[in-house]
C-alpha cells in the first residue's frame, strides 16, 4: 500500500470509529474518556444547565437531543449521537433515555442518562456542539408515551450492534436507528403486541412509506471499506450489495432524524446550542451554527461566569 493509500486508510477507520461512540459514560473503544481538568468540567455543567433552562422555558416535556462526537467534518456531519431527554419519568429531569453497547456484554443497552454525563461524551472540552428538537405537542406526547413505556423501548431494542447499520435490516442496530424505529412506533400506530423483529419490521416498512432518507457515507474507495472490518463495531453484510459497490454506506444518523421530523412533523422547532470555552452560543432555527461556534446576528451568546 502506497503512502497516500495508507494515509486514507487511516483516515477511514479514524472517520469511522465514531458511529462506535454509543455507549455509556461517553466510552469510547471501551476505554475511558479523556480525563478533564476542573475548569472544564466546571464549563460543561453550566453549559448543561443552559440547556436545561432553554428546555425549562420551553414548556414541553420532551426533546430529541443529539451531541457532537468524534470528528465526521469529512463527511459534513456535525453530530454522531442521539437520544431522546425526557422532563420527568426518569432518575433526574432531562435526563436523556438512549441506546449504548456494553462492550463488556458485547451487546446493546437501552441506558438512561443525565444531562451533564450525557454531555461529557462530546469529543472536544474546548468546543462542543448539541442540537435539540422540540416536537408539537400530539407528536411529543405520543414520543413521551412510548419511550417511558420500558417495555416497548426493550421491544425496540435489536439483539446485535453495528455502529453503521443499515436502518433498513433487522441484522443489526445503531444507537440513532433505535431512536428513529421508536420515533415510528409512537407515529405510525401499529401492532406493538409481537416480538422485536415483528415490532422493528413494522417500523421500518412505516419509516420507507414516509419517505425517510438515511445519511450517506461516501468512502470514495471501495478497498478502504474492507478496513472497517478490523472495528468490531462495523459490519457491512447488512448493506445492500449495490451501495457496497458505489463504496458508500446508508447510515441512520442525527442529521437524517431531524430532516425526517422536519419533513413528517409539521411545526417541530430546532435549537443549537454550543460552547467554545466560557463562550456559549444559542441559535435557533434548522441552519447550523457557524464553525468554531461563532455567532450569528440573530444568535444569543452568553458567558459562563
Amino acid at each position: 500500500m502506497s503512502r497516500r493509500a495508507l494515509a486514507w486508510a487511516l483516515a477511514l477507520l479514524a472517520a469511522l470509529a465514531p458511529w462506535a461512540t454509543c455507549q455509556a459514560s461517553a466510552m469510547r473503544y471501551c476505554d475511558q474518556p479523556a480525563p478533564l481538568s476542573a475548569e472544564q468540567k466546571d464549563q460543561l455543567l453550566r453549559f448543561g444547565a443552559v440547556i436545561k433552562a432553554a428546555l425549562e422555558d420551553a414548556g414541553q416535556g420532551l426533546a430529541l437531543i443529539s451531541r457532537s462526537g468524534l470528528d465526521l467534518g469529512r463527511f459534513g456531519m456535525r453530530y454522531s449521537h442521539a437520544g431522546v431527554s425526557v422532563k420527568a419519568g426518569l432518575d433526574t429531569a432531562w435526563s436523556v433515555r438512549q441506546l449504548y453497547f456494553a462492550c463488556d456484554e458485547n451487546k446493546p443497552r437501552v441506558f438512561d442518562q443525565g444531562m451533564a454525563g450525557f454531555l461529557l461524551g462530546l469529543d472536544d472540552p474546548a468546543v462542543g456542539y448539541i442540537s435539540v428538537v422540540l416536537l408539537p405537542a400530539a407528536e411529543a406526547g405520543a414520543l413521551e408515551r412510548a419511550v417511558l413505556d420500558k417495555h416497548q423501548a426493550l421491544q425496540a431494542l435489536g439483539p446485535s450492534y453495528s455502529a453503521n447499520a443499515y436502518p433498513f435490516s433487522l441484522r443489526y442496530q445503531n444507537c440513532n436507528q433505535w431512536l428513529l424505529e421508536m420515533l415510528a412506533v409512537a407515529w405510525g400506530q401499529f401492532d406493538t403486541a409481537g416480538d422485536s423483529d415483528a415490532l422493528r419490521a413494522q417500523a421500518q416498512r412505516w419509516l420507507l412509506s414516509q419517505g425517510y432518507q438515511p445519511s450517506v457515507f461516501e468512502i470514495g474507495f471501495r478497498p478502504l471499506m474492507w478496513l472497517g472490518r478490523f472495528v468490531p463495531w462495523l459490519h457491512d453484510d447488512d448493506h445492500p450489495s449495490a451501495d457496497l459497490e458505489q463504496a458508500l454506506y446508508r447510515v441512520s444518523m442525527p442529521a437524517s432524524i431531524e430532516a425526517f421530523v422536519q419533513a413528517t412533523a409539521p411545526g417541530a422547532q430546532r435549537i443549537e446550542f454550543c460552547h467554545a470555552g466560557p463562550r456559549v452560543v444559542i441559535h435557533r432555527g434548522w441552519d447550523a451554527i457557524a464553525a468554531g461556534c461563532q455567532p450569528g446576528e440573530y444568535d444569543t451568546v452568553i458567558t459562563l461566569e
